[in-house]
């Protein structure tokens, strides 16, 4: 089952700040147990390399991306860590480009109709739409469904429990991203159990409502 399938599967990609790289394998865990086998981990920190290392040696069939690659170098620094998709805020020719002629998964961050264009003429058809909330919402979501038909779209940004139902309900939307369910003082401070119970939460709002 390829990456995209996966994500579409469970709905959800946590999106995660690490500070501490020791934080990475119970977060993982954590993640497993309340039943959502996704993390994307953001290169916003000097951890993010060894902590989704470590969570790939340590659970191989976790579904574990990077998130906020900027850089070439960034693109190289996650691969080399076994990184199964990368996800870009913006849409960065030289970062997609690279990205493509490797054959590594990249999903693009983008908002309008332009980029998606650019990702088209690329051959790519999956897009992280950010930041959603701020870009149109579901509104905009459904007005790129006409012209665009074959392309899936990853909100993220400003989701919480109260829209993420929205936007799955969208033909052209895999997934949902975003922190609100792992909030980065809750890893810090190793609260777990407050973090189990949110993505339990979600997890049982999605298979009630979408699955």
């Amino acid at each position: 089952m390829d990456v995209y399938k996966q994500l579409e599967k469970h709905n959800i990609v946590p999106v995660v700040v690490i500070e501490d790289e020791e934080r990475a394998i119970p977060l993982a865990s954590t993640l497993l147990d309340a039943g959502l086998p996704i993390v994307e981990i953001t290169f916003r920190t000097k951890a993010a390399a060894a902590a989704i290392s470590n969570i790939r040696k340590e659970f191989p069939k976790m579904v574990v991306g990077a998130g906020t690659v900027l850089t070439i170098e960034q693109v190289k620094a996650a691969v080399n860590t076994g990184s199964m998709f990368l996800v870009t805020p913006g849409f960065n020719p030289t970062v997609v480009d690279y990205c493509v002629d490797n054959n590594i998964e990249i999903c693009p961050g983008l908002n309008i109709p332009s980029f998606v264009e650019w990702g088209l003429e690329r051959g790519l058809n999956h897009f992280k739409f950010y930041p959603a909330d701020q870009s149109g919402g579901p509104r905009m979501l459904k007005l790129l469904s006409g012209p665009y038909p074959t392309v899936k779209f990853m909100p993220t940004g400003g989701i919480n429990n109260e829209t993420l139902i929205e936007y799955l309900r969208l033909d052209n939307v895999f997934a949902c991203g975003g922190s609100w369910i792992v909030k980065k003082d809750l890893i810090s401070a190793g609260n777990f159990d407050e973090i189990k119970k949110r993505v339990e939460t979600a997890v049982s709002l999605v298979d009630s409502e979408i699955n």
